[in-house]
């Protein structure tokens, strides 16, 4: 097994305190740092050491597909990694978002490319189920709340050109009111929004739908006149305490809003947007994607496999998420997932396996170890925590 070197992308709603101090870097970091990337994604993969030098994941993986993944991944996902392990720290809201599935993404992928003038929403035929587990108290937005209720919410803020939106959702209309916000005129969203964040301070404290009142000031003043800022009062609000998870389907509308979590994906990097973003958002390529389905629970829940050993049950085979607790006081333990592994520390000592000259792979808090397939069962060993990616076919 190798030590693992992530790339941490910088990207404008990134904390400058989240990973530094998880690394135990001097904060506050020069820049924002949003995702660390772990994995074999084109977009940054991740470095090995190699005799003349660090060695990307995705040559290591070219030399030797079957030594790497194993040959069932081979099959089932071609010579590639079929998964992606990031640690998220969200200082700012992230754009609201949703992945196709993987049917979708590779008809739409080809569609795309075989037109040179097509819009270009898919880098690749992939589809991105993703899961987040909470490291620090984290918010998000996740999956469409009871529409009567996103019709008290924004009819409580009684401007009369909203009326189209709330009747849709006292119809039970998701897809008719997202339309109307994300095709709302131009012209006439910035003073929409103005509006809405009055109302919304207005409004007494105490009020059973305070919650997102705030929540629309807020990302108004991050956003504002982005019609994603009502967008959001359609969805749950979700906060996490640390350990808890969420998934994120395809098809799910979501947005991360603040703290810091692991998150693990299939490796792909489609993504359509919905607002709360600069960026270009294609209505209706989203409004095919998109999954009009009330969400009553956002939350994922842990399932024990032995004591201080957990995973979550998601419904893809792309990848596996485990949850590894150790006192320092049991004996070694073994990690439960064969095939390509990535061992991320996220607390104390950790010591895993063992690397090319026979010595544990030493882990401190955001470091991390890539293993093999080849190289058979890994335990882990000392005091702390760590998460373990892995593919379960």
């Amino acid at each position: 097994m190798y030590p693992l070197t992530g790339i941490i992308r910088p990207y404008a709603w990134g904390s400058r305190t989240a990973i530094a101090e998880l690394q135990g870097r001097p904060t506050p970091a020069e820049g924002p740092e949003a995702e660390l990337w772990l994995g074999a994604h084109p977009g940054d993969p991740s470095t090995v050491p190699g005799p003349d030098g660090p060695v990307d994941l995705i040559g290591l993986i070219a030399a030797d597909p079957g030594g790497q993944l194993g040959d069932e991944v081979v099959r089932t996902f071609g010579a590639r990694l079929p998964y992606l392990l990031k640690v998220l720290a969200a200082g700012a809201p992230l754009s609201l978002q949703a992945h196709p599935d993987a049917d979708y993404a590779k008809v739409a992928y080809a569609r795309q490319e075989a037109d040179p003038d097509a819009p270009k929403n898919y880098t690749d035929a992939h589809h991105k189920p993703e899961m987040l587990v909470a490291l620090t108290p984290f918010e998000a937005l996740c999956g469409f709340r009871r529409p009567a209720v996103a019709a008290e919410v924004i009819g409580e803020f009684q401007i009369a050109r909203l009326e189209p939106v709330v009747t849709a959702l006292r119809a039970g209309d998701l897809a008719e009111a997202v339309r109307l916000l994300l095709t709302w005129p131009a012209d006439d969203r910035n003073a929409l929004i103005d509006e809405v964040v009055a109302a919304a301070r207005a409004i007494p404290a105490g009020h059973e739908h305070a919650d997102s009142f705030r929540l629309a000031i807020d990302l108004a003043a991050h956003y504002p006149g982005d019609p994603g800022v009502l967008v959001a009062l359609l969805l749950n609000l979700v906060r996490l305490e640390p350990g808890e998870a969420i998934w994120m389907p395809a098809g799910n509308l979501h947005a991360y809003l603040n703290g810091l979590g692991v998150e693990l994906m299939a490796a792909s990097d489609n993504v359509l947007r919905g607002g709360l973003t600069p960026k270009r958002v294609d209505v209706d390529e989203l409004l095919r994607v998109l999954r009009f389905e009330v969400l009553d629970d956002p939350l994922l829940p842990a399932t024990p496999i032995e004591p201080g050993v957990d995973t979550w049950t998601v419904p893809v085979n792309d990848f596996a998420l485990y949850r590894i607790e150790l006192d320092g006081a049991r004996p070694p333990v073994e990690v439960p997932a064969h095939g390509p592994r990535i061992i991320l520390c996220t607390a104390g000592t950790v010591f895993a396996g063992q690397s090319e000259d026979g010595t544990p792979v030493e882990l401190q808090p955001g470091t991390a170890a890539y293993v093999p397939a080849g190289a058979g069962a890994i335990k882990v060993a000392g005091t702390g925590r760590v998460f373990v990616a892995a593919v379960p076919v």
